[in-house]
């Protein structure tokens, strides 16, 4: 009798304990669905930030400037003439391509050789950065970390202050009677005054001056991260020292000077304040020209090509650079 009432006793125990680990189960695994639906909907949330930020504040831009660049000059409110017209119930789209044949067919060639300009300029601001920030990043990278924030604050302090401001100081400095040739006057080095302002020399100072901090940033991460055992096995073997620096440092840091190369030669190829408070009228680079043709000729289509082209010319450092960091990724 007892066998009989103890059997099916526990037949409907291990069954009712069953069925509670089932629904227990079940209930992990929808709090888990759920958690992975909110965590889902979450990270959405957080990555659409940004593509919302660059959807506003550049491809609508960028879209704008290219509908009014393929438009033609008109004496009206904006200057410029509409690309889509209706005409008796139909719908017609005019797109005018004078503008960017313009650029390329110009008879005195001055938007060719604006973007040449700004692109040597920018490039040899980009290597007198490379030059100077280089040492300046290793220094900061090796010295003690207690003075190691003093030195970061003296090469970001001068960003604290306006860029205009910083721009109009170095108009003080290399002017005639500036500090520069009152300095050179009495050390007997020259008899008068040198012209320094409103010239490239003047344009190149105030170019690294304003953006040695990108370079020195990105090449103090990247130098943060050598591995140092590397180049003292390379000069424990006899490696010369210039050669171990360029075999074993600069390969480490690739990433640091491109990064850092970017960041200085994308703004400078633009740039506008700096050559037309430092510079002559012979540096007519590509910001120049667009101040001039928006603002000063009312020529909104054609400095909107003349826009739209130097982004192109950008694109192509900025896809090299793209195209360097996935064959690093894959190796």
């Amino acid at each position: 009798m007892t066998t009989t009432l103890i059997g099916p006793n526990l037949s409907f125990i291990r069954r009712a304990f069953l069925r509670n680990k089932d629904r227990s189960r079940l209930r992990r695994e929808r709090r888990a669905r759920r958690q992975l639906r909110e965590n889902t909907w979450r990270d959405y949330a957080v990555l659409s930030i940004p593509y919302l930020w660059m959807l506003l504040f550049f491809l609508l831009p960028f879209l704008i400037i290219f509908k009014i660049s393929l438009s033609v000059t008109e004496i009206a409110i904006p200057p410029y003439s509409p690309l889509v017209t209706f005409e008796e119930g139909a719908m017609q789209i005019i797109l005018h391509l004078e503008n960017y044949t313009s650029i390329f067919y110009d008879e005195d060639w001055t938007y060719l050789r604006s973007y040449l300009k700004s692109v040597e300029v920018a490039g040899f601001a980009t290597l007198f950065c490379l030059l100077i920030g280089y040492p300046i990043a290793w220094a900061l990278s090796t010295c003690r970390s207690t003075w190691r924030n003093v030195f970061f604050m003296l090469v970001i302090m001068p960003s604290w202050t306006s860029f205009v401001v910083r721009i109009y100081a170095w108009m003080t400095i290399l002017k005639k009677n500036g500090l520069i040739n009152d300095v050179l006057i009495a050390m007997g080095i020259i008899d008068e005054p040198i012209q320094l302002l409103q010239t490239d020399f003047a344009v190149y100072i105030g170019i690294v001056y304003c953006y040695l901090p990108y370079m020195v940033l990105p090449l103090f991460s990247a130098l943060m991260k050598v591995d140092y055992t590397l180049v003292e096995a390379a000069s424990d073997l006899g490696c010369r020292p210039i050669r171990n620096f360029f075999t074993t440092l600069v390969p480490q840091t690739k990433n640091g000077i491109v990064a850092g190369a970017m960041l200085v030669f994308i703004p400078a190829m633009g740039e506008y304040v700096i050559p037309e408070l430092l510079g002559g009228k012979g540096s007519i680079l590509i910001g120049r020209i667009l101040w001039q043709e928006f603002f000063n000729n009312r020529d909104w289509p054609l400095a909107s090509a003349v826009s739209i082209t130097m982004l192109a010319i950008l694109v192509i450092p900025i896809i090299w650079f793209y195209k360097i960091q996935r064959r690093e990724e894959k190796a």
